[in-house]
């Protein structure tokens, strides 16, 4: 298991930008693939963004591509998610996830681990 922790998240007006952190405490992130998932209140959780375990390797919902981008270093042991052009249904509450798996990346079922999750709110 992997301790995570996320940061970053707030309240920002559309079209802003946010950039999410995730970090491990204790473990290396460098054996996981890693992905961002949203959840708005109500709502089930749904990928937004993943990154194989070099990095070389990326994926996006059609909802953000264009818009997100996901990137991790795996020195410092972080994984980020830069989001501009910032929309209101983009508010959701995210997390990060790792997993062993390194396909079918955008399926919340193959992540064993999980932060508590950063606050996003878009206001219009």
């Amino acid at each position: 298991q992997v301790q995570l922790v996320e940061s970053g998240g707030g309240l920002v007006q559309t079209g802003d930008s946010l950039t999410l952190s995730c970090t491990a405490n204790g473990r290396s992130l460098s054996t996981y693939s890693m992905g961002w998932f949203s959840q708005a209140p109500g709502k089930e959780r749904k990928f937004a963004a993943a990154i194989s375990r070099s990095g070389g390797r990326t994926y996006y919902a059609d909802s953000v591509k264009g818009r997100f981008t996901i990137s991790r270093d795996n020195a410092e042991n972080t994984v980020n998610l830069q989001m501009n052009s910032l929309k209101p249904e983009d508010t959701a509450v995210y997390y990060c996830a790792a997993t062993k798996a390194y396909t079918t990346l955008a399926a919340p079922t193959l992540y064993a681990n999980w932060g508590q999750g950063t606050q996003v709110t878009v206001s219009s």
